[in-house]
């Protein structure tokens, strides 16, 4: 069997069509990525489109069970910008041992302000639940040097 070029390898149709398949399928993530609540995107991806359904995969049940219950409105999201998308199907695939682990969106940090005023809020409130979550969100912010 002759040796063939990369140039000659990357002009057969059968990669052409896979690379326009993967172009289109990272097109889909970015829209779906916009679309979905930030939390639930990072711990989901775009899997297929057939047919007109766009196939989400999650990586778990509790994941997926909240796709499902904004699924309209995903769905109506999307179809704004790709009409191709007449439904939406998600499946759970949870993987095992990830190669790559998706980092949990950082807390945004207070302004000193904002932890103060926290802080006489708890000091003005009865003894509580409330008042403690509170005086242990002052503590850890103090304490991470957001003040």
């Amino acid at each position: 069997m002759p040796l063939r070029t990369i140039g000659k390898l990357l002009a057969a149709t059968e990669l052409k069509a896979l690379a326009a398949k993967t172009r289109r399928l990272r097109e889909l993530q970015t829209l779906y990525f916009g679309s979905a609540p930030r939390e639930l995107a990072c711990l989901s991806r775009v899997k297929n489109l057939q047919a007109g359904t766009l196939l989400i995969s999650a990586d778990n049940a509790a994941v997926a069970a909240k796709l499902r219950q904004l699924a309209p409105t995903l769905l109506a999201s999307l179809r704004k910008s790709e009409a191709e998308v007449t439904g939406i199907r998600i499946e759970v695939q949870v993987s095992g041992a990830r190669a790559e682990r998706r980092e949990r969106p950082r807390p945004k940090a207070l302004s000193i302000d904002a932890v103060e005023k926290f802080d006489e809020l708890a000091k003005s409130m009865e003894d509580g639940t409330l008042k403690l979550a509170l005086q242990g969100l002052v503590r850890r912010r103090r304490r991470e040097g957001s003040v």
